[in-house]
């Protein structure tokens, strides 16, 4: 049986994970926490405006198993925020243990605090990997370990670790990836002799703020808690000497970078209290009505900063596959400028299938231009080449790319209309076909 490698138990790592069980190859994925999910603990928003979609196109080609998982645990949807329409948000506390369920179902070997630490090289002139040095941590010891595979894919995003947090933005804030615990990110790109990229803000500063926090719900007021209950979320108008545009540039989800995030507190239900800036300090968060016993939970340090994104970034093909590598694959924000969990899994479903498809033999799969996932991954590839590339996020969202949607005529919310795109294709449920 064939063997494949996912480094990194984000989305994108188990989209990954998820099609390469599904066609048979024996799937290991390591993490290097004791959670699956990463950032998307934390973030709770799916199909809003151009992901709703980019969801139904997944969907159509076959993977649909983790936009089931998100809508069966969506506690509101069809809601209308500010600059976003029909979006559904999640419960971040349930998200993870449905995910390991299903993919301790589908028969994939799960190593949590197992971290993929290296990698060894088939041959020093070839750009084959052979194995990973593992580094796994066990009753306080560390344990070394060499695993060998077919294809390797790589989804260990683009946060941490700790010193990028500390040279560009506020410090270690304290967030759910916990450098400190379990620790540092580690670029396989990197190990294997590539350049990354790091995505740049205003004035050439590397990375961008992550673009939320969340608040402990029960420390708002019971008026907020119901309308969140009632609503899915709050907007409060924020006096004016709180208000701060600045905070706009910094943020990575730049489909939020509107006016009404600077001007308002705007809170979204996600399980928890998802705040929509990158940081709000404690003491003036407090002074506003509702928020008077408002407390962090993510990042702990939300009062003074977030986590650094955008700092590795790996160059790729319209394949998935890492640029100068034979059998390594790339997935998530490790893949590309890319914001938001409906991407991960876009991009991990793709890596994790054309792995499969090396291993086996097969044909790799180039999504078309004729569909919004095909165009999103190859416009984002293209931009990469222009003058402003490092400074440009890409989300079926909002921002540039949701504009490219609509302009084109491919922004839908009808599932019919979009499974019939998909057939139209060739590509109905073919993430569940090998072709050998």
């Amino acid at each position: 049986m064939c063997r494949i490698v996912i480094a990194g138990g984000g989305w994108a790592g188990c989209a990954a994970a998820v099609r390469a069980a599904k066609l048979g190859l024996e799937t290991v994925l390591v993490e290097k926490t004791d959670l699956l999910l990463g950032l998307g603990n934390v973030g709770g928003i799916m199909r809003n405006n151009g992901r709703f979609t980019a969801a139904e196109e997944n969907i159509a080609m076959g993977a649909g198993e983790l936009f089931e998982i998100t809508d069966r645990l969506s506690t509101h949807k069809d809601v209308d925020f500010p600059g976003h329409r029909h979006a559904s948000f999640y419960d971040t506390r349930r998200a993870e243990p449905e995910v390991r369920r299903l993919l301790r179902k589908l028969g994939v070997e799960l190593r949590f605090m197992c971290r993929a630490a290296d990698v060894v090289m088939a041959e020093p002139a070839d750009r084959r990997i052979k194995a990973l040095k593992l580094i796994t941590s066990k009753g306080g010891h560390y344990i070394e370990d060499i695993l060998d595979a077919d294809v390797f894919v790589e989804t260990t995003g683009s946060t941490g670790p700790m010193g990028n947090c500390a040279r560009h933005g506020s410090g270690c804030s304290m967030c759910i990836l916990r450098c400190p615990a379990f620790g540092p990110r580690v670029s396989l790109t990197e190990k294997a002799g590539a350049c990354d990229l790091a995505g740049e803000r205003a004035g050439g500063v590397p990375g961008a703020y992550s673009g939320s926090c969340k608040l402990d719900k029960s420390t708002l007021s019971k008026k907020l808690q119901k309308k969140l209950e009632k609503d899915g979320f709050a907007v409060i108008p924020l006096p004016d000497h709180l208000v701060n545009r600045d905070k706009l540039a910094q943020k990575v989800c730049q489909q939020y970078a509107l006016p009404e995030f600077a001007e308002n507190i705007i809170i979204l239900d996600t399980g928890c209290a998802k705040l929509m800036t990158p940081f709000f300090n404690l003491e003036k968060l407090r002074t506003v009505e509702g928020f008077e016993n408002a407390m962090f939970t993510d990042p702990y340090a939300g009062g003074k900063g977030n986590s650094i994104r955008y700092m590795a970034v790996g160059e790729r093909d319209d394949f998935m596959r890492a640029r100068g590598f034979e059998n390594l694959f790339l997935g998530g924000e490790k893949s590309g400028f890319f914001v938001g969990h409906t991407e991960a899994i876009t991009t991990g479903s793709l890596a994790g299938y054309n792995a499969a498809m090396m291993a086996l033999g097969g044909r790799m799969l180039e999504l078309p231009e004729s569909l919004a996932t095909g165009d999103f991954l190859l416009f984002a590839q293209r931009a990469l080449n222009e003058e402003d590339g490092l400074r440009r996020r890409f989300t079926f969202a909002g921002g540039e790319y949701f504009k490219r949607m609509e302009a084109k005529g491919m922004y839908s919310i009808n599932p019919k209309e979009i499974k019939k795109r998909v057939r139209d294709a060739g590509l109905e449920n073919i993430y569940n076909k090998a072709f050998v």
